[in-house]
């Protein structure tokens, strides 16, 4: 039974595939591929699950393919199939199912429209992924790739600026839950030595023995996932991402932020259960982010303007009030009420056009003021002041920009001096040093050998900032990031003995291919007006469609995505940071969060948002 999982996996990647195919102007042949694709699955999924419910609904794991393995190091996709995979596998091929029929007449004659089915099929094996997944691994492919299809959707109408500044936006804070899960994998791996699976985390003999001998270790683990499910479930304070992500099609806004995507915090949560449930801090962490979470989303929900808004506020509350109950154990009960949830916002958002015109025509007929008492009570003060609150939405998107990325493009601003010869001269002899120390370490000596790596993550670092922050050349970020990447390579190198050359080929080969590429792609695109500044919007996907998605994959390339190796390199690097190298653990932390931004912003910058020239149409500020 166990290996009829992979076609749950199958059957959207060979959608996906022919669907990419396809004519582009053929909308008839487009849509009834997608909806045959996701149809067929929805068939599989019921019979699958029906017989599986015959057999008394065991519990299914398969180690299915591995892609790497070296000593500890084991990386391989792993399948699992139980009572929470059934829910979610169930509701999200119903759920895509009628979006994908709904979209064949809402997006008909969209210039957009093969577009938008093939990001949806690509979501659609994402989702699978990530609920069919054994272990970490297989589940941050699919992150991944939901990661990406949402930046793609969400600037759908690439042509208007504020989906594209708002696809920016939330691409930064999923990329905060990205790097907190890979902190996690790496601290699962070396305190298990070995890729745990799910399955794993069930022996709770082994789990409490190894909680008892590394409490804070395990801490830190639980940690790191309760912020990733915070951040893709939208929770306090990462909130105020959802209503940005509502500038895409009502449709994906539906099948993504109101029901499928924004409720996998909670898979999260449920699919790692076992290994947090005697974390009594962990547990407590929940309940109030849950309890803070839905207080202020309940409050804003009520005073927003827009229809799109309000639910997304609302799906936010519930999903407040599902985190506590999975916190208190009530398994069954948030599960059914995760897919209440998701079908209730699904409808709304569906239907949420026609609606908000009936709502229009009977506030303006019928609205009564309501009469206000002479004297102001204390209580009616402090309903004012959260009333405030509420509509400049607490301050979280102002709070999170000031405290969390502000700090990092003001240190990148005032790297300005790395654009002059000399700079780039010191830079480039440091890691010719670099290449020789690592090569010739029996002739350096052993403090200084031992303080490089740590100088060169630095300098990675800082070099990666100096792209997130520049405004100027593309072609001087895009050189930034892939400066910044080797030095991280290096300064890994040097750390540890055993990370030896085939793991950087591993690593780079993937990236430098997608370096080179991209940068053939902007120097075309420099010869012709000579002008690929980032501090305007360029919207070059219109004349040159083929390069913007060559100029695309590369950029996927680089920040390893699953098709290049670096996404298995990605993973080796991180093995090989040990747990007591705080230092170098958080400046390669913080470098691959920065990475992916600014490779993307890049992206966005030349290629997305209104065109430039006058000749094409122009677009409003906001979809």
């Amino acid at each position: 039974m166990s290996i009829l999982l992979q076609i749950f996996l199958w059957i959207p990647l060979v959608g996906f595939l022919i669907s990419t195919l396809l004519p582009r102007k053929k909308e008839t042949i487009i849509s009834l591929s997608a909806i045959t694709t996701v149809g067929l699955h929805l068939i599989s999924i019921l019979l699958f699950t029906s017989y599986w419910l015959f057999y008394n609904s065991p519990i299914l794991d398969i180690k299915h393919i591995v892609l790497f393995n070296a000593g500890d190091i084991e990386i391989f996709i792993d399948f699992y199939f139980d009572k929470t995979t059934a829910v979610f596998a169930v509701l999200g091929s119903f759920l895509t199912f009628l979006v994908c029929i709904f979209s064949r007449y809402y997006l008909h004659r969209d210039e957009g429209f093969k577009r938008y089915f093939n990001t949806m099929l690509l979501f659609f094996l994402g989702y699978n992924l990530i609920i069919f997944s054994g272990n970490f691994e297989t589940l941050f492919i699919g992150w991944e790739i939901l990661g990406v299809c949402s930046f793609l959707l969400i600037a759908f109408y690439r042509n208007r600026y504020l989906p594209v500044k708002n696809a920016i936006k939330v691409l930064s804070v999923y990329r905060l839950g990205d790097i907190c899960l890979i902190l996690a994998m790496w601290m699962s791996h070396h305190l298990w030595h070995e890729n745990i699976t799910f399955s794993g985390l069930n022996n709770s003999e082994l789990v409490l023995q190894h909680l008892q001998e590394h409490n804070w270790y395990a801490v830190f683990i639980a940690l790191m996932i309760l912020i990733a499910a915070a951040v893709k479930s939208a929770q306090f304070p990462f909130s105020t991402w959802l209503p940005r992500a509502m500038e895409g099609p009502t449709s994906s806004s539906a099948i993504f932020y109101g029901s499928l995507s924004v409720h996998l915090g909670v898979f999260l949560l449920l699919r790692t259960y076992h290994y947090w449930e005697s974390l009594i801090i962990i547990k407590v962490l929940l309940v109030l982010t849950g309890i803070i979470t839905s207080f202020i989303a309940a409050n804003i929900a009520k005073v927003q303007s827009s229809v799109k808004t309000q639910i997304a506020y609302a799906t936010i509350t519930q999903i407040g009030l599902i985190f506590i109950e999975v916190a208190l154990g009530f398994h069954i009960l948030a599960l059914i009420h995760l897919s209440g949830n998701a079908l209730l916002r699904t409808y709304q958002l569906l239907v949420s056009p026609s609606v908000l015109s009936y709502l229009t025509h009977d506030m303006f007929f019928n609205f009564k003021p309501k009469k206000q008492a002479l004297e102001i009570s204390f209580i009616s003060k402090i309903k004012n002041s959260v009333y405030m609150l509420s509509v400049k939405e607490w301050n979280l998107d102002f709070l999170m920009f000031r405290y969390l990325w502000s700090p990092f493009k003001w240190i990148g601003k005032k790297l300005h001096f790395l654009k002059r010869w000399p700079a780039i001269t010191i830079l480039i002899i440091l890691f010719e040093i670099g290449l020789y120390c690592n090569y010739f370490q029996e002739d350096i000596h052993i403090g200084l050998f031992k303080s490089l790596p740590y100088i060169f993550s630095l300098i990675g670092l800082l070099l990666v900032l100096k792209a997130f922050s520049e405004r100027g050349n593309a072609l001087w970020a895009w050189t930034y990031v892939i400066a910044g990447q080797l030095f991280i390579t290096l300064s890994i190198a040097m750390l540890h003995e055993d990370f030896g050359h085939n793991y950087i080929l591993i690593y780079l080969s993937g990236t430098v291919i997608s370096a080179i590429v991209g940068f053939i792609c902007l120097i075309k695109i420099k010869s012709i007006d000579n002008n690929i500044e980032l501090g305007q919007f360029h919207g070059y996907v219109y004349e040159q469609p083929k390069l913007a998605f060559l100029f695309l994959l590369s950029c996927l390339g680089i920040i390893g995505l699953p098709f290049t190796p670096t996404f298995i390199g990605i993973d080796i690097l991180f093995s090989h940071i040990h747990k007591h190298e705080e230092i170098m653990i958080i400046s390669t932390a913080l470098s691959f969060v920065f990475i992916e931004l600014s490779i993307l912003r890049i992206y966005a910058r030349i290629f997305m948002g209104q065109h430039k020239k006058n000749t094409h149409a122009m677009a409003f500020r906001s979809s």
